[in-house]
């Protein structure tokens, strides 16, 4: 049986827990914004976000050390007043650039 890499998984920095489990966090606001920069201080997982038009208002990126820290900060999103959170896992990393030249059988 094989384990399921979900991305690359990079060195963790010196004192830090290695973050191998990556999904993106799609926010729907409620009456009140969400307020980015105070999520990204609490939560060590979040590693950047985009502002949206569209279905939702805030794409947050997550790097979690394991599936428990990716239910408290989807449950915190939740308390914090988001209208609707969505987490997608996210399986693999895309890179532009030349397509890999696989042997031809």
């Amino acid at each position: 049986m094989t384990a399921l890499h979900l991305v690359p998984v990079g060195a963790a920095r010196p004192g830090e827990a290695a973050r191998p489990l990556h999904a993106l966090a799609r926010i729907s606001f409620g009456p009140v914004p969400l307020d980015f920069h105070r999520l990204a201080a609490e939560f060590p997982a979040v590693h950047s976000g985009l502002a949206l038009a569209g279905d939702a208002d805030l794409e947050v990126r997550l790097a979690c050390t394991g599936p428990a820290e990716l239910r408290a900060v989807a449950a915190a999103l939740q308390r914090s007043g988001a209208a609707r959170v969505r987490i997608e896992l996210v399986l693999r990393s895309l890179d532009p650039g030349p397509p890999p030249i696989r042997p031809v059988s």
